[in-house]
C-alpha cells in the first residue's frame, strides 16, 4: 500500500523512522490543503499533520517572514539576548489572552510547554513555602506530550505502559465524556457537575495541602477524538481550583490558537486558567514553537522571590521561530480566521453528520470549530467497540491515506484498550469543494476499511 524507499529510488534511509515496518513516502512540496510525494500523489492534509498546519501550506508571508528574519540574526541564546519578534510575538499574545494571563515563555513544541507548566506550578508554591504542594491531577485519556514528565501527567494508558515504571506519580479522574459517561437520567448539566466533582473527591482524598495543580485539556484531541466538556463544567473546576487554591493548568497545544473558533479554546467556557500551553497552531508548521503562558500572580511571586525559574532549553525565544509564528498569529488575527473557523466547521460538522449520522458504523460525530472527532462502533445500537485486536484506526489511517486524506485516527478512545475515533483538523483556509472532498475520502475510507475486516 505504501511504497518503500528502494522502489521509490533510495537504495537506503538513515532516518530513524516512527515505524520501521512502515516506509513512508518522500513529501515534495506543498501548496494550500494538500501535500504532493515525490511520484506526484497529492494527499488532502484532513488533519493538518497533527493538528498543525493552520494555515495549509506554502503561506508567502509566513514564508517572507522567515526569510527577513534569517537575514537579520536566526538566533541569540536568551539567556544574552531577547529579540524583536519575540518581544512582538510575546505582546500579541498577552493582548489577546484571557484575563489575568500576563507573561509568556516561548519553547520549542507542545511537550516543553507542558514541562515548563509543570515545573512552574512546582516553583510557584515552593516559592510560597508551600513545599507540600506537589500532587498533579490530571484526567484519565488525556494526553500532554512525550516527554517523560509530559507523559507522567498525561493519562493515555497506550503511551504510558512501556514507561510507566520510570514516570513520576500522578493521579488521574475520569474525563468529561458525556458520549460514554453520561447517565441516561441525567441531564448534561446535572453530569458536568457530577464529572467535575471528581476533582474536589480527589484534591480532599490527596489533601489539599499537597495538590499544586490540574492539567485538563480544553478540548480533548488525539485520544478521546475533539471530546468537548458539557455546559458548566470548566467554570465548576475554576471554582473548585480557586477553593482549594489550586493552579489550573489548561492544554491548548492542539485546540488552541483558533481551532476551535476562538483564539483560546477556554473563551468558550468562559474562564480563565493561571497557566496554559499552546504549540502546534500557534507557527502552524512553519517552525517549530510553542509558548507557556501564565497569570501575573505567579510571574510575581517567582520575580519577587528568587528572581529565576529553574527552567530552560537552549532554543527558548529562538528568533526565526517567533517571527514565523508572529506572521501566523496576525494572520490568524487580522483575517479573522477564528470566525470563520466557525463557519466552516458548521458545514464540516452539517456535512459529516448528514453523511454518516445514520452508518451503523459511527457512534459519535463531535467537536467545535475545525477540531472534529468521529468515533467507530462495531455496533451503534449499543456503541459497541470494535475489538483492539483488529486494529480498526490503523486499517483506516492506511485505506484513508491510500484514497489521498491524511487524517489522524487513534485508538483505546473507550479505556485506552479498546475503541477507534478519527481526528480531522484541517487548515483553516478550507473552501466548501474541500468539505465535499474530505467527506467523499472519509466515506471510500470507511467502506473499504469495513470491507477489509469482513
Amino acid at each position: 500500500m505504501i511504497l518503500s524507499f528502494i522502489e521509490k529510488g533510495f537504495d537506503m534511509s538513515y532516518v530513524f523512522p516512527r515505524h520501521s515496518r512502515i516506509t513512508v513516502p518522500l513529501a515534495k512540496s506543498a501548496s494550500g490543503c494538500y501535500i504532493t510525494d515525490k511520484d506526484g500523489k497529492k494527499y488532502f492534509d484532513g488533519s493538518g499533520g497533527a493538528a498543525v498546519s493552520c494555515l495549509g501550506h506554502g503561506d508567502s508571508d509566513v514564508n517572507e517572514a522567515i526569510k527577513k528574519q534569517i537575514s537579520q540574526i536566526a538566533f541569540a541564546h536568551n539567556s544574552f539576548f531577547t529579540s524583536e519578534p519575540a518581544e512582538e510575538l510575546a505582546e500579541l499574545l498577552i493582548k489577546n489572552s484571557p484575563t489575568k494571563i500576563d507573561k509568556v515563555y516561548f519553547v520549542s513544541g507542545g511537550s516543553e510547554a507542558i514541562e515548563a507548566s509543570i515545573k512552574l506550578a512546582r516553583q510557584y508554591f515552593v516559592e510560597r513555602g508551600e513545599i507540600n504542594k506537589s500532587n498533579i491531577i490530571a484526567r484519565r485519556q488525556s494526553y500532554h506530550g512525550n516527554t517523560l514528565g509530559a507523559l507522567a501527567v498525561g493519562g493515555n494508558e497506550l503511551r504510558r505502559r512501556p514507561f510507566s515504571p520510570i514516570l513520576f506519580k500522578s493521579n488521574h479522574i475520569e474525563p468529561c465524556f458525556a458520549f460514554r459517561e453520561k447517565l441516561d437520567s441525567e441531564s448534561d448539566f446535572e453530569y458536568g457537575q457530577r464529572s467535575a466533582n471528581f476533582l474536589e473527591q480527589e484534591i480532599l482524598k490527596l489533601g489539599p495541602e499537597t495538590v499544586m495543580a490540574f492539567v485538563a485539556e480544553t478540548v480533548v484531541g488525539s485520544t478521546l477524538g475533539a471530546v468537548t466538556a458539557v455546559d458548566g463544567y470548566f467554570k465548576r473546576i475554576r471554582e473548585i481550583c480557586d477553593k482549594y487554591e489550586v493552579l489550573l493548568i489548561l492544554d491548548e497545544v492542539m485546540c488552541g490558537m483558533g481551532r476551535t473558533g476562538n483564539l483560546f479554546a477556554c473563551e468558550y467556557e468562559e474562564i480563565s486558567p493561571d497557566i496554559v500551553a499552546i504549540a502546534k497552531g500557534l507557527g502552524g508548521g512553519y517552525q517549530p514553537i510553542g509558548a507557556m503562558l501564565c497569570s501575573k500572580n505567579i510571574f510575581d511571586t517567582i520575580s519577587e522571590g528568587s528572581g529565576f525559574f529553574q527552567h530552560g532549553h537552549t532554543y527558548l525565544g529562538h528568533p526565526v521561530a517567533c517571527s514565523a509564528a508572529k506572521a501566523v498569529l496576525n494572520k490568524i488575527i487580522q483575517n479573522k480566521f477564528p470566525e470563520r473557523v466557525s463557519k466552516m466547521g458548521e458545514q464540516l460538522m452539517n456535512q459529516l453528520r448528514n453523511k454518516f449520522s445514520q452508518n451503523p458504523f459511527i457512534g459519535d460525530i463531535r467537536g467545535r470549530g475545525l477540531f472534529i472527532g468521529m468515533e467507530f462502533v462495531k455496533n451503534r445500537d449499543t456503541n459497541e467497540a470494535f475489538d483492539a485486536s483488529i486494529g480498526f484506526h490503523k486499517k483506516f489511517k492506511a485505506s484513508a491515506f491510500e484514497n489521498g486524506l491524511i487524517c489522524y485516527p487513534s485508538g483505546g478512545t473507550v479505556d485506552g484498550q479498546k475503541g477507534d475515533h478519527v481526528l480531522l483538523a484541517p487548515p483553516f483556509i478550507i473552501e466548501e469543494s474541500h468539505i465535499d472532498e474530505m467527506v467523499l475520502k472519509l466515506d471510500k475510507s470507511l467502506t473499504d476499511t469495513i470491507n477489509s475486516i469482513n
